[in-house]
């Protein structure tokens, strides 16, 4: 992958209604205080919104980003999912490419697929068309062969699969050491590596 100046500037954040809130809680606030990133565009689903309503004590669409962060940021811009005419949208919008965190197997197959039925599908899809970095932190077990396939599909079409898989051996202490490792990962992968991030045979 190459980003101007060796890194991504511009990217898209879209969260989706698979188990994992805890990931993208921890994304969002990496990629907040990541002063090498400029400028986030963030696509919640319906789904997603509901999952963060379970999961954690985020309630609602109305304030999200100040509740994650902790404080109002004009670095992050909040896209609804439904607009699928927004900037994001388009392939003469600068951005340097798209993470899907968490990404269930429904938004997988609409990717996979070329659905374009929601803003999510359809960022994604230009990401793919536009050759641009797409990663899907796809998340569900077990896997059946439908999911095998659409990630093979995707897989095909340019995107990267990285499954939730969490880290055992930097010893987490609680399930947001586990989702923070895994996010300096992902970034780590896109050309994002984190200070302080966990590398093995370092103590």
């Amino acid at each position: 992958m190459a980003f101007r100046n060796s890194f991504p500037r511009r990217l898209t954040l879209a969260v989706t209604g698979a188990s994992g809130a805890v990931y993208a809680i921890e994304m969002l606030r990496a990629l907040a205080a990541d002063e090498r990133v400029e400028h986030v565009d963030l696509v919640l689903s319906p789904s997603a919104l509901r999952v963060f309503a379970e999961e954690t004590l985020v309630q609602g669409r109305a304030g999200v980003v100040e509740k994650i962060v902790g404080q109002a940021t004009e670095k992050i811009r909040l896209l609804a999912h439904e607009d699928i005419g927004a900037a994001i949208a388009s392939g003469s919008y600068v951005s340097d490419g798209m993470i899907v965190l968490p990404c269930s197997m429904g938004t997988l197959a609409g990717i996979a697929h070329g659905m374009a039925g929601n803003l999510i599908e359809r960022a994604a899809d230009v990401c793919l068309k536009e050759r641009r970095m797409l990663v899907l932190c796809v998340r569900e077990t077990p896997l059946n062969l439908i999911h095998i396939r659409n990630m093979a599909a995707a897989t095909e079409a340019g995107a990267v699969i990285y499954p939730c898989v969490p880290t055992l051996y930097d010893k987490p202490q609680d399930t947001t050491a586990m989702a923070r490792n895994f996010v300096q990962r992902v970034l780590q992968h896109v050309g994002l590596p984190q200070v302080g991030a966990f590398e093995w045979g370092k103590s």
